[in-house]
């Protein structure tokens, strides 16, 4: 079933023209791994004719989970995605030549959460616990902050594929599982139902590279001035998500299909800890963090590879300078 969900999704992509113009704008495919709160300001630049400003067709493109957005970014049926970082690590080791050029969610947004039985870390030795795959980074940092607090796996508990934060929760409600990682702001929505909040994965783990932005080295360097202007209109977004905090919220509560309270929220607990870049930028500490769990779970021989393996911030250091001092 898997294979046969990414030929067709490989077959969709590879419909998407290549380089084109359509009444003046280039179009853009963007392979996008989910559509929840810290993908936002993906959305917030289309919709808010952000990507347009700069010339932009660009294409949203819903392809679930980081495995299928980078193959369809290797195949070249994108431009662009935004998988998580441990993907792109894999993928490089893979041989991919891949390369980090920003960031979308820099930080950890997800909360341990337990069932009504389960109120402690300690309450979950010999537990079930739910996660969104047992190898992606999510669940990488959920083992991280679980061996922190004790509890090794598989020793101390066992793990069990079920989905993201929406299927995780009615799992959890359904008593289904012990606890689950739920990133905000479903977890408010579980702590409202009774059930019990943990603790966070960034009291563990206060430096997480999370979401970033990838592209091929090759389409890149082909194509520096196109994707310099696509940086531009992150930044943009995300000063834009800053500075005008009740746009930002109705826009959030509209899009993503929240409550007004949860926007609110969501928008404060993003911004106060500052997981939407303001300028696009990579949280180098965090990518270091992952390199390290990444290394440690998959038992990787030798000394680790640095962060600047992954990186290249020459396209957001002109998008940057062609934007100004702000």
């Amino acid at each position: 079933m898997k294979v046969l969900k990414a030929v067709v999704v490989s077959a969709l992509l590879c419909s998407i023209p290549s380089l084109a113009y359509a009444q003046g704008k280039v179009k853009f495919p963007f392979a996008a791994s989910s559509k929840t709160l810290g993908h936002s300001p993906l959305w917030a630049a289309l919709k808010q004719g952000i990507f347009e400003q700069q010339g932009l067709e660009v294409q949203l493109i819903l392809v679930r989970g980081t495995p299928l957005s980078v193959q369809a970014l290797a195949a070249g049926s994108v431009y662009i995605a935004g998988p998580t970082s441990d993907g792109v690590i894999e993928a490089t080791g893979r041989g991919l030549d891949l390369v980090i050029i920003g960031g979308v969610v820099n930080g950890l947004t997800h909360a341990v959460v337990g069932g009504k039985k389960y109120k402690s870390y300690e309450d979950l030795r010999g537990a079930t616990i739910g996660s969104l795959s047992l190898t992606s980074g999510i669940t990488f940092a959920l083992r991280r902050v679980l061996k922190a607090k004790g509890l090794e796996y598989p020793r101390d508990y066992k793990l069990i594929n079920v989905g993201g934060s929406p299927e995780l929760f009615a799992a959890l409600s359904a008593g289904q599982i012990a606890a689950a990682p739920l990133a905000f702001p479903i977890n408010l929505a579980a702590e409202e139902s009774g059930l019990n909040l943990i603790g966070w994965y960034r009291e563990v783990l206060p430096n997480y590279q999370a979401i970033v932005l990838v592209v091929s080295r090759s389409w890149a360097e082909e194509n520096r001035p196109l994707l310099v202007r696509f940086l531009k209109a992150m930044v943009l977004t995300n000063r834009w998500l800053y500075d005008h905090k009740e746009a930002a919220v109705d826009f959030l509560a509209k899009e993503m299909k929240l409550k007004p309270a949860y926007a609110r929220k969501g928008w404060e607990y993003y911004t106060d800890n500052r997981l939407w870049p303001p300028d696009a930028d990579i949280n180098l500490e965090g990518l270091k963090t992952v390199i390290q769990i990444y290394g440690e779970q998959t038992q990787i021989k030798g000394a680790l590879p640095s962060a600047a393996k992954y990186v290249d911030q020459s396209y957001l250091k002109e998008a940057l300078k062609e934007l100004g001092a702000r």
